[in-house]
């Protein structure tokens, strides 16, 4: 019971020192202290409308560069003030309405095409209709008086949040580094179940992958606040703090996905002698709680968590291949010891960066700079197209963007006139509730009209116990603006939650205007309901886009993607000094493909059953792909961590094979055309080479024990794992891109 106490209080504390609830504060600021300093100039008038553009233009603030966050607030300003001016000078002819507002919201909504900064401004525009909607304004010169206040809304917010930035400029930095670190504490933890829980494999490997896809996101956007602050600012003890951190994360990152193991293999290798491998279970789950810890002191104060414990349980990992080779025996022992050091190799590297953290964490400024030039940093940006040809492309019915467009513009047409015509009270709230709630997936829309009907309900009820028990203005006021600030601050982390406060401040607004309150929370939660239930049709009726349908460019991106990374690879082991940068763009290339294909699949399990067509297929070509780009990694993050003997010709061939089929499997979605492949007797003499040379090695070791050498060298010991590490890497690599090349073979037939 005390243990959850601290845990909640922990929780709480971390909340109101983050960045979310930092947020919300400002973005309530800069909307109460308008109303309150008008209200004291005697000029009230023009306060809601400085108001409303500040609500309205804040969601594009999101982290990202200082440069994008400034344009993307211009550009929502530019597009709430036309969409207001626009359907206040239309309402009072009500087809005239109609058409303005549905051809106004089929062109905000293409704006999403543009990443996603752009759809928050395209929400910002699509609110901009409702809000619209809720004001009267009788002729000409009171619309342009509004408009213009609407204006100078968006401009004091763009102030206000350029001064926030400037008082805490590294909020953003740290609460994405702090998610990030957690996050990859939770995958680690993930990782070590995997590891001794064969009956569990599957369900922790999905929970993993959407874990992965979290730290991909994560990963892009620290990218863009990072390095483009890098370029901007140049070099700072501050900004290379935070670098290193995230440069660590990447490198574990990369360390996890490298160790991927044949858990078949593994399960065959050690049979009963499961118990040998506890101690890397308990090293890894020890190591992400560690990270878990360091990432609440990128929030809060605090000191350290000490490392001692970890360093007991590293000592164990040796005891534990030591007792494996006692109880089987060399040479019978051999290839299980050496995948037990290579594992306990992975985790000593993981332990380095987590040392790394920690060192930064102290703040101490003789810590090595991070190497990563200007020119170079730029290389791992995503640049984000904004030519006029992006929106055109998606001018076809085959797009899910437009679909998805034409299937918003319908509900919100009609979600009006619905509640026009019923004569609904605030019939404006449906359109706002299909707004908020329609994405482009099913799944997604059915889940937060869910939550946001249970969220209003939940406020409902609040907010009416709170009336019956007293009917205090002040009480009204001050619940109306903490209710606003928790609403902004939670949205993204509980929609239900946030729904609910969001629900709370309307109702309390409308308390201090309307005499009747009950009414108002009677109105909010039909209106929610019917615009939840509208949402939710209109995404199974309208064009509906199962994602099944658009799996193909996604699948054939991971493939090239993962083809490139391998050719990386291979010239990276040829020549480390000339090709590091090249390989680690390709690593990111691939692991932000592997991303999105991963995101797919998700979205592809929240679909209806019925339309989940071929899930298990498509779960194959997931986990192989996933697998591919593991065992390329593991390959990857030997050779830049140890000093290697030459590639050879053998280990070229095999990789050529392996890139041929995997392009194979890309010409099979992209064309069904058939490449040509090597010939498999060339391929089969290349990996016997291979193999021969590590059994020579393990030969001559043999008969060093033979001659009572019993302690390895560690020239021996490291050709040993290099040998092993490749050998059984390229087999396996040989066998999953064969694999695929069935799978995607089969998929195409299925669904071409």
């Amino acid at each position: 019971m005390q243990t959850k106490l601290k845990k909640h209080l922990k929780t709480t504390e971390l909340f109101f020192k983050g960045s979310s609830f930092y947020r919300g504060v400002v973005l309530t600021i800069a909307i109460v202290l308008p109303l309150v300093v008008l209200n004291l100039l005697d000029l009230f008038a023009f306060a809601p409308a400085i108001a409303l553009g500040t609500f309205l233009n804040a969601p594009s603030d999101v982290p990202g560069s200082l440069r994008r966050k400034i344009n993307g607030t211009l550009i929502s300003v530019a597009i709430t003030v036309i969409v207001t001016f626009l359907v206040l000078v239309t309402k009072p002819v009500f087809i005239v309405l109609i058409l303005t507002i549905a051809v106004l919201s089929f062109l905000i909504s293409l704006i999403s095409v543009y990443g996603f900064r752009a759809s928050l401004i395209s929400f910002s525009g699509l609110l901009a209709i409702v809000l619209a909607l809720a004001v009267s304004k009788p002729d000409l010169n009171s619309i342009i008086i509004h408009v213009g206040f609407l204006g100078i809304g968006g401009f004091w917010y763009l102030l206000v949040s350029l001064l926030s930035y400037w008082i805490f400029p590294k909020k953003d930095d740290d609460q994405l580094l702090s998610d990030t670190l957690a996050l990859t504490g939770q995958y680690l933890k993930i990782r070590a179940k995997l590891l001794t829980k064969p009956n569990k494999r599957e369900k922790f490997s999905k929970k993993a992958l959407i874990i992965q896809t979290q730290i991909s996101e994560k990963h892009e956007t620290l990218r863009e606040l990072l390095l483009e602050g890098r370029k901007r600012s140049g070099r700072s003890f501050s900004n290379e703090r935070r670098l290193l951190i995230f440069i660590s994360l990447i490198d574990i990152f990369e360390l996890a996905l490298a160790n991927t193991i044949d858990y078949s293999k593994i399960d065959t290798l050690f049979g009963l002698q499961k118990q040998h491998l506890s101690p890397f279970k308990k090293l890894n789950k020890e190591l992400g709680n560690h990270l878990i810890k360091l990432s609440e002191l990128l929030i809060k104060k605090g000191e350290l968590p000490n490392i001692k414990h970890i360093n007991k349980i590293t000592d164990n990992t040796e005891k534990a291949i030591e007792a494996y080779v006692s109880e089987i025996s060399l040479p019978q022992a051999r290839d299980g010891a050496i995948t037990m050091r290579n594992l306990q190799d992975y985790q000593k590297q993981l332990f380095q960066e987590v040392k790394a953290i920690r060192r930064v964490l102290t703040k101490v400024k003789n810590n090595a700079k991070a190497s990563l030039v200007v020119q170079e940093s730029k290389q791992f940006l995503t640049s984000q197209d904004y030519r006029f040809n992006i929106l055109l492309q998606h001018f076809s019915l085959e797009s899910p963007m437009l679909r998805h467009a034409l299937r918003l513009t319908v509900a919100i047409v009609f979600g009006f006139v619905f509640g026009s015509l019923l004569d609904l009270k605030n019939a404006y709230w449906i359109i706002l509730t299909i707004i908020v709630i329609m994405r482009p997936n099913y799944g997604l829309t059915k889940e937060r009209s869910k939550n946001r009907i249970i969220g209003t309900i939940i406020g409902a009820m609040i907010a009416t116990a709170i009336i019956l028990i007293t009917k205090n203005i002040t009480v009204y006021m001050v619940l109306a603006v903490l209710s606003l600030t928790f609403a902004f601050s939670l949205i993204q982390q509980s929609y239900k939650i946030g729904a609910a406060f969001i629900t709370l401040h309307i109702v309390f607004v409308y308390a201090l205007i309307e005499p009747n309150a009950f009414a108002v929370i009677q109105f909010r939660v039909i209106d929610t309901a019917i615009g939840a239930t509208i949402a939710v049709l209109a995404n199974y009726l309208i064009l509906p886009s199962w994602e099944y349908k658009n799996l193909d460019s996604v699948i054939l991106n991971v493939i090239t993607a993962n083809s490139n990374y391998l050719r990386a690879t291979k010239n990276l082991y040829h020549n480390k000094e000339a090709n590091t940068l090249r390989y680690k763009v390709s690593r990111k290339e691939a692991f932000i493909a592997m991303s999105n294909l991963n995101a797919a699949f998700q979205r592809l399990t929240q679909d209806p059953k019925s339309k989940q067509k071929q899930s298990v297929l498509i779960y194959d070509i997931v986990t192989l792909n996933h697998t591919i780009l593991s065992a390329t990694a593991s390959i990857g993050r030997y050779i830049l961590n140890h000093k290697t003997t030459p590639a050879s010709e053998e280990f070229d061939t095999i990789i050529k094979d392996i890139t041929t089929t995997l392009n194979q499997s890309a010409k099979t979605l992209d064309s069904n055309k058939q490449i040509v492949v090597s010939e498999e007797k060339e391929i089969q003499q290349a990996h016997q080479t291979l193999q021969k040379h590590y059994a020579k090695l393990s030969d001559k070791r043999d008969n060093q024990i033979k001659a009572g050498q019993t302690l390895i060298d560690t020239k021996t010991l490291l050709n040993l794992q290099e040998a092993h590490l490749i050998s059984n890497q390229l087999l396996w690599l040989k066998t999953l891109s064969t694999n695929l090349t069935k799978v995607t073979t089969k998929y195409h037939s299925v669904f071409n």
